[in-house]
């Protein structure tokens, strides 16, 4: 192996591949990245056997080769190289890294160790833009759980509605509920609902980050891969029962306000200054055209805030939420105005953004 390279190019795709790799990896070749240097490009595979990533770079190839390096170690050093343009050249069998008058060698392994996976067919393929694919993981993301037990709700659950030609993305910790929908693309109405893991959600949305265009999606019932112009990303898909979150979805709130979502951030993050670890709720009471927000901790203080709102019932509320979750909610709402849909106290909340069915967002209530 014998190239020249760009160090910012190589070094973005470094950051994906050693983000990929197993960090606590019981076989030393699962910590490493596979080389291939052809043509006019290299290409980096990394995987932990869940996932697999390969991601091209333009190069000068000089001469072919195969090999694979520990992943933290060659993006640490690239990381700390201070010439623009890298050499990599093999020489008594180690791996030569020149820039400028840095100078390594680093030892490397047989690209024959490196796991070959094989997948089997994905019957199903679709197309989306980048932006929506954000969409599609960033409105729900935030409510993936990370537990042990319940496994299936350490994901986003993607699925159509074929009587509405919808595909809808859905996450949940049990405690509160996201949803975000789209027309579904052509090609998707008869996809299996897949639960998409949140490792895999956050390394797809990294490269959303810095790829552009159209991304293929394909899937089977177990695996799922999306490709984009210079990358491509494979994974396994949860295995179980994503629950049946339509049952923790309220249809009958009808004690409805209107805040400005701004300030209704503002007052939440203010007031949830004084919330400890112990007790992360903070009240909202709802009277006329008022919403009273307020905390009380006996190891930190109180404080209370007041927002103008558009409620013209007679009937109060009081309810409690845990603090976090409701800043959460609020700050992946766009629009300027914030629907909350109340029943009582003891009820979930939902919230929207005014006049958006397409994102939804369950909140469940606290004891105060």
């Amino acid at each position: 192996m014998r190239l020249t390279v760009e160090k910012n190019n190589i070094l973005k795709a470094l950051s994906h591949a050693q983000s990929v790799v197993e960090k606590r990896h019981t076989l030393p070749i699962l910590g490493h990245v596979l080389l291939h240097a052809e043509g006019d490009s290299i290409t980096l595979h990394s995987t932990d056997m869940e996932l697999n990533l390969v991601e091209k770079v333009n190069a000068v190839v000089e001469e072919p080769g195969l090999l694979t390096v520990s992943a933290a170690m060659f993006f640490d050093i690239m990381r700390k190289l201070g010439d623009d343009t890298v050499r990599l050249f093999v020489k008594d069998n180690q791996l030569h890294i020149h820039a400028g008058r840095s100078k390594f060698k680093i030892s490397y392994l047989n690209a024959d160790d490196f796991p070959k996976l094989t997948f089997g067919d994905l019957p199903i393929t679709f197309s989306l833009k980048t932006e929506t694919l954000k969409k599609l993981f960033d409105k729900p993301r935030f409510a993936m759980a990370t537990e042990e037990t319940r496994y299936y709700l350490n994901g986003i659950y993607w699925h159509t509605i074929p009587g509405e030609n919808l595909l809808r993305a859905v996450a949940t910790d049990a405690h509160r509920l996201a949803f975000t929908q789209i027309p579904a693309p052509e090609g998707s109405i008869d996809m299996p609902g897949v639960i998409i893991s949140r490792k895999t959600v956050n390394e797809v949305r990294k490269l959303l980050d810095e790829e552009g265009g159209d991304v293929i999606v394909k899937l089977s019932p177990q695996r799922i891969e999306f490709h984009f112009a210079t990358s491509s990303l494979s994974s396994r898909l949860i295995d179980g029962n994503f629950p049946d979150y339509l049952q923790a979805i309220p249809s009958n709130n009808n004690r409805i306000f209107y805040v400005p979502t701004k300030d209704y951030m503002s007052a939440v993050d203010r007031v949830a200054t004084v919330v400890s670890d112990k007790i992360r709720v903070i009240k909202l009471e709802l009277k006329e055209n008022l919403v009273t927000v307020s905390a009380l901790s006996s190891e930190l203080g109180s404080a209370v805030e007041e927002l103008s709102v558009a409620y013209d019932s007679q009937e109060n509320v009081e309810i409690g939420f845990n603090a976090k979750y409701l800043l959460d909610i609020t700050q992946h709402i766009d629009e300027e105005e914030t629907e909350v849909y109340l029943s009582d106290g003891n009820s979930p909340a939902l919230m929207r953004g005014a006049g958006n069915t397409e994102s939804v967002y369950v909140l469940m209530p606290m004891r105060m």
